[in-house]
């Protein structure tokens, strides 16, 4: 989702084009050769003229048999309708409901049916939007959004609605305005699946007596005003360090639980606690050239017990000071 934010009044999103199609004429030509059958078919059927008869009665006849041969290859052509894989036409008889016709070729009845309308009943994109819209904590917001619709029953778009393309634009915007209004600007920013059902219900709530059904709502942008982005962004950084003491906070805590845990071990095993002072001893001096300070107690346990050995290294060099002093 994209937030845009400006201090400029919302400009309205470009409408979608939908693509050009090449012309199709193969309804034509199925009506030039229905024509030509149904004329020929014609001739054949009429009587043809006696021969005693005059000239002019001969022409007459030929006059006759063109007209009539007209008209009923015009009815039959006209007769002919076809609609695409995704059309469905709908088919008035003497101005009442008559019957939903399609796809492929079919035939009415010329002068008593006619097709009314085609609707077509692919899934749809529309784009609208809401300029200038207050929020439920009166911030004035603009939003857009896309609509992804399909109608599911001919019958009722072409019957209950006079145009429910316009129809669809005109109740998803409404919509999107109940719900910017129901709404804080927080709720927008954070929790957009949850603006895009409302919207997609409450639009549903009108649709569906028009045999229209909402796949799917997705908002694309929302516009705040400019005097609002440095509050918000000290409110983002402010929830950021927030959590982040948070957390330290929690890993304070279960520090303090394990040394706890260790406190306790240590004071039931002297041994392990005189191993841990030796290990911190022994992390200590690893660099040669530093210097620790550590209780008497400590030092004085260490020499008595000749820890580090400092008692035999003394005996060493005094017995290496005799032998000097012998052997001179």
């Amino acid at each position: 989702m994209i937030f845009k934010k400006t201090n400029q009044a919302v400009q309205g999103p470009a409408r979608l084009s939908s693509p050009r199609l090449r012309p199709d004429f193969s309804l034509f030509l199925i009506r030039l050769i229905i024509f030509g059958i149904a004329a020929a078919l014609v001739l054949t059927i009429l009587p043809l003229p006696e021969a005693s008869q005059n000239q002019e009665a001969i022409l007459q006849w030929r006059l006759a048999v063109f007209i009539a041969a007209l008209l009923a290859a015009l009815l039959l052509v006209f007769s002919i309708r076809k609609a695409k894989e995704w059309e469905r036409a709908i088919v008035l008889r003497l101005g009442k409901f008559h019957k939903v016709k399609g796809p492929g070729v079919f035939f009415i009845l010329p002068l008593v049916e006619q097709v009314y309308k085609t609707i077509d009943i692919r899934i749809r994109v529309s784009d609208f939007y809401a300029q200038e819209t207050l929020t439920g904590d009166s911030v004035t917001v603009g939003v857009d959004a896309f609509c992804f619709w399909l109608v599911w029953d001919p019958q009722k778009a072409a019957l209950e609605v006079e145009n429910y393309e316009e129809a669809m634009a005109l109740a998803s915007k409404a919509a999107l305005r109940n719900v910017i209004s129901k709404n804080d600007l927080s709720t927008f920013l954070a929790r957009g699946d949850l603006i895009e059902k409302q919207i997609q219900e409450e639009v549903e709530k009108q649709t569906t007596e028009w045999g229209i059904s909402v796949q799917y709502i997705e908002i694309t942008d929302i516009q705040i005003p400019l005097e609002l982005q440095d509050s918000l962004s000290r409110m983002a950084q402010a929830e950021r360090e927030k959590k982040a003491r948070i957390l330290l906070a929690e890993a304070e805590i279960e520090i303090a639980g394990k040394l706890q845990e260790a406190i306790s071990i240590y004071a039931k095993n002297e041994g392990a606690m005189k191993l841990k002072i030796l290990s911190i001893l022994n992390e200590g001096l690893k660099a040669g050239n530093s210097m620790m300070l550590v209780p008497n107690s400590i030092a004085e346990e260490l020499e008595t017990r000749d820890v580090f050995g400092l008692a035999a290294l003394n005996e060493l060099n005094k017995q290496k000071a005799e032998k000097e002093k012998k052997s001179k």
